[in-house]
This record gives C-alpha cells, structure tokens and sequence, in this order.
C-alpha cells in the first residue's frame, strides 16, 4: 500500500538518518508497538521511559509511511468545528477535546525541549477562514461558541485580514494556540534516543500474523520469526483500518506543494497556519527554512499509487488558489507530494482496546490531527496499562 508520492518533501530534506536491522531472530518483550511514524515514535518513548520493554517494528523504513508526508499543522481545532460536535457527544465533551489540543501542544513543545530535538517546531496562530461568503455566518456562530467557552480567539474582517497578511479572504477566527513540526525528523530523533538506551527497533519486518492468546500476542513476521509480546500496540494509522469488520473511517489521498525559499510574504505569514471552512479544506503554513507549503484537493482514497497526471493537476489548483487568496506572492513549485490518511466522521480519533483483539491497544489518530491526539495518545495507553480510566477514553472510544 502507498502511503505517499516518492517526493515527499520531508524525506527528500532530511533523507533517512538512522536506519535499523530487520528482525532474525525470535524474541519477547512486554509491548510490541507497531508503526514508527510519529504515533509509533511518541507512543513507544512513553512506553521505554516508563520501564516497559518495548520492540518498534516497522515494514518500512522508520517514519517512511504517513509521516513523510504530513503537513505537520499543530491546531486545536479539531476537523468538525466545535459547536458541531457539541451536538455529536455533548458540550462538555467537545470543549475538552478541544481543550486537549491545546495541552497536546504544549505537551509536545515541552518534550522536544526536553530531550534536546530540534525538529523545527515553531509556534503560531491559526487563521480559519469562510472559505464563501454564505460560509460566513457558521463560522462566526462557532468563534461566538469558543469565545463563550474561554479559548483566545478574535473574530478578523476581510480587511483586517488583508491588512496583517495581504491575504484577500472572506473573514476569519485568529486562534493563539498553535505551531508546526518536522513530524519526519522529530519521530526519527525520538526513536534513535530510545534506541540508544536500550529499547529494540526492527525496520523492513512486515508481519505476517497476529495471534492474539489470553495472556500474550505472538506476531510472526514473514521472514519466519515471532515476537512474543505480553500486549501490541497498533500505531499503524488508517492501514489498521482493514482489521475490523465494521468501517470506522474513510481514507482519502490529500496532495501538497511546497515553493522554493523565496516567495515574498515570509514575515507577514511566517508565524500563522492558514485554513478554510471548505469541505475538502486548503492549508497552508511555512516551513522552517522559508519556503510556503499547500495542501488539500482531497479525493477518496485507492490502493495504488497517485498518478503524475493527477498531481499534477491538483499541484495546479491548489497554486491557483494560493495565487487568488495572495496576490504579491510569488509561488515557484519546487516539491510537490500526495499522501493518505483516513478521517472519522466527529474529527476525533480511536485510542483504546477493542473486544476482537484481545491484549491489543490501538492508537490511531486520524484526521488532521494526527500528531496531536498521538501526543494525548502517551497519556492514554499508560492509564489503559495501568487499569485506570480517563475521559478521553470514552470519547475515543471504538463503537461510540
């Protein structure tokens, strides 16, 4: 299955810095994690910091699936805005999740700085804009809802917004707390870390079965050798979705384009995440190293490869559209990629056990953000080791 185009932008800067040995021989371990992209990377150093004897095994190479294509927008806002969820799963639980974003980040800033990572985390603010003029009207219903509930926001006219960043847009919610991440080089850096105190990672080992027991996991790889592993933990994003006999998600192919280091609008746009009400959505964001990144024109997803023809196309419409929100900037396409992830109908993701698969925790954090509930992720699967409860748990809960 492909995850990405080949070009992503992320793999060609970073390359592959740390590559692992494939699995050859049979061993055990407390909990096997599976998937090292950046889920597979937070859940595993929670896991190995907190004395589990934790295996990483990967049919890939390290991050080389879903993360080497993310856009890595750090936001809050969940994909279903919240007044909307509200109405999904109740006013006190839509202000939670979205209050859980915000910790996520600091969260994550926080242990970045910690273990001494420079992944390019930046913070910024978040600009949501009605993506039509009839759009208009929802989207301040929704920055009404958040300012009620105390999130720092402020509501921006067209000319507002066309003032601070020469962007002519329909009006917008500015919202303080966000950022952006290299998702690639910060799951590499983490996993090297815990590597290099002791904890086991095996690239290139595609698993052939899972056996689940009453007590442990047997997972055979196909190279012909077993993990014996007291629990798994899935951390395999939306490819964990064909496990299950019910549709829980659909996937979709979402494709991005990235200019070259000059483009004319870096410090007016350097400290904000750009989002649409649109349905799919366009973001866009700037990179560490100067250049300005777009993304959207969703399609559903197939299990083959993208076609050049088709990203092509996309590539253009998305530059267009960069091209009609900011007159003076000039986009010169320099990496353009498509990649997949699946998305849930309330925007929330699915972490916790389900009763098919006995001794299996699953942290699957899909929709936009991805790398924000596998942050809240670290938390989760040590009160679901431990027996104890959270409410987050039963928001993410499978079957809700």
């Amino acid at each position: 299955m492909e995850l990405r185009s080949p070009e992503s932008f992320w793999l060609l800067k970073n390359g592959i810095p740390y590559n692992y040995p494939s699995l050859q021989d049979n061993i055990e371990c407390d909990i096997a994690v599976v998937g090292s992209g950046i889920t597979g990377a937070l859940i595993s150093h929670t896991l190995h910091r907190a004395g589990y004897k934790t295996v990483v095994i990967d049919k890939r190479d390290v991050a080389n699936g879903s993360t080497a294509a993310t856009t890595s927008m750090l936001q809050y806002e969940i994909d279903v805005p919240m007044h909307k969820l509200a109405t999904m799963i109740g006013e006190e639980g839509a202000v939670t999740c979205y209050r859980e974003g915000i910790t996520s980040v600091e969260v994550l800033e926080a242990l970045l700085k910690k273990e001494g990572i420079d992944a390019g985390f930046e913070r910024k603010r978040s600009l949501q804009v009605a993506h039509s003029e009839k759009a208009v009207a929802d989207l301040e219903k929704e920055y009404h809802y958040r300012k009620e509930h105390g999130f720092r926001v402020e509501w921006l006219s067209s000319a507002e917004i066309r003032e601070r960043y020469s962007m002519e847009s329909q009006p917008g919610i500015l919202s303080e707390e966000g950022a952006s991440i290299d998702a690639f080089r910060a799951a590499h850096e983490l996993i090297s870390r815990n590597h290099a105190g002791g904890m086991q990672v095996y690239d290139h080992t595609p698993v052939k079965e899972f056996q689940y027991e009453t007590d442990h996991v047997k997972i055979i790889t196909e190279g012909g050798f077993h993990i014996r592993s007291k629990r798994v933990l899935f951390c395999s994003g939306f490819e964990t979705l064909r496990m299950f006999r019910k549709k829980y998600a659909d996937v979709i192919s979402t494709f991005a384009c990235v200019s070259e280091q000059s483009f004319g609008l870096y410090p007016q746009l350097k400290d904000l995440l750009i989002w649409d009400t649109a349905d799919p959505y366009i973001y866009m964001r700037t990179t560490d190293d100067g250049r300005f990144l777009v993304g959207g024109e969703d399609i559903p997803y197939k299990y083959n490869p993208v076609s050049e023809k088709i990203k092509s196309r996309k590539t253009g419409k998305l530059i267009k559209k960069v091209e009609k929100l900011f007159p003076t900037l000039t986009f010169l396409e320099d990496y353009t990629w498509a990649g997949a992830f699946g998305v849930t109908k309330d925007g929330l993701p699915f972490i916790g056990e389900h009763p098919d698969f006995p001794n299996a925790i699953f942290v699957l954090g899909l929709g936009g953000n991805g790398i924000t509930f596998s942050v809240q992720g670290m938390e989760l699967v040590l009160k679901i080791l431990a027996g104890e409860d959270h409410p987050l748990l039963h928001y993410y809960r499978f079957d809700r």
